[in-house]
């Protein structure tokens, strides 16, 4: 959506619902036909039949004389509105609702239906004026029919891949590969100093009798200094190579000589070591449908890719820095 039409539809939108707010604010007697809508919205979140047609209709845009009341059984192609002539649809306004910001829930069914109509039929307005059709506007909609149509295949693709069976199996796979290949992870202490001097000094007060964590909250420069220097518990990788290396073959309760890293000079503590345990289902459950949905899109991929016939251009036939020149769009 462009800016220009993202503003036009905020301010229709916008200046229904003020309309709204205000007739909802003024005490009547009566309330004439065209007031806020009742108390209680019907049960089908439909707009009344008498809604009023658009605002634009001096323009020679038209309600369309079907009944609007729109119950959940409506056929989306049903035309609620014609501008010169170009139908607008039950099924473009849905879209249009569909993609509101949460905020605009607040108000009632047929409020949020009149700004949307009101909404499309400027845009559709706009639309019809524009007589000749820029390259880039042509190009975006190519673009963008690509894009959603493409969608439509992986959301299909994904709601067969992604049961909770296929979960679960991936889960059960997980859980035996953790328990035939057991992960270590430690949990240690640290104090980081800038020489070696002062890690050696820092080690000797420790050896001698003093608290590791009282030598860390002391000397330390770490941002894990004043809490003693704990690391918690960290898994392979997590930490430089100088780290973890000087960790092998140490027990809980060790304390390390000085260990250099690119941050300066260590005295490592390991307080405990354990094996990773495995995450439960639920924690794990976003990663593994997201391997499920990769694996199945990209094997369909790989399957149109064998049966299709596509033609690339030579490598170097085209230069890759002409996609910033938008000025060709102009063209």
């Amino acid at each position: 959506m462009s800016k220009l039409t993202y503003l036009l539809g905020s301010a229709a939108m916008a200046l229904t619902l003020a309309n709204a707010v205000q007739a909802q604010d003024t005490t009547t007697t009566e309330a004439p036909a065209t007031a806020a809508p009742a108390t209680e919205a019907p049960a089908t979140d439909a707009p009344s039949t008498d809604a009023p047609s658009s605002e634009a209709s001096a323009t020679d845009a038209t309600a369309a004389d079907a009944d609007t009341t729109a119950p959940a059984t409506a056929d989306p192609a049903t035309v609620v509105a014609t501008v010169d002539g170009t139908e607008i649809t039950l099924g473009q306004m849905i879209i249009a609702r569909s993609q509101l910001p949460q905020q605009y829930n607040q108000f009632p069914p047929d409020v949020i239906y009149q700004g949307i109509l009101d909404q499309v039929v400027q845009q559709q307005l706009l639309s019809n004026s524009l007589t000749d059709v820029p390259a880039r506007v042509v190009w975006a909609m190519a673009n963008e029919e690509r894009s959603l149509r493409a969608g439509e295949v992986i959301t299909d693709l994904s709601a067969t891949a992604v049961t909770d069976e296929a979960v679960q199996a991936a889960y059960d796979e997980m859980t035996a590969a953790a328990t035939a290949n057991p992960v270590t992870e430690w949990n240690a202490s640290h104090l980081l100093v800038d020489t070696k001097e002062a890690a050696e000094a820092a080690q000797e007060r420790i050896n001698k009798g003093e608290d590791f964590a009282a030598v860390a909250t002391e000397v330390s420069t770490g941002p894990s200094g004043p809490t003693g220097g704990e690391l918690g518990w960290f898994g392979p990788g997590q930490m430089v190579a100088e780290f973890e290396t000087a960790l092998d073959g140490m027990k809980p309760g060790d304390v390390s000589g000085p260990v250099q890293t690119q941050f300066g000079w260590h005295i490592i503590k390991l307080n405990e070591t354990r094996e990773k345990p495995v995450p439960p289902l639920e924690e794990v459950k976003p990663e593994i449908v997201s391997k499920l949905q990769e694996a199945v899109i990209l094997a369909k991929i790989e399957e149109l890719k064998a049966n299709a016939d596509i033609t690339l251009p030579e490598e170097g036939s085209i230069d890759p820095s002409v996609l910033t020149n938008l000025d060709l769009l102009e063209k």
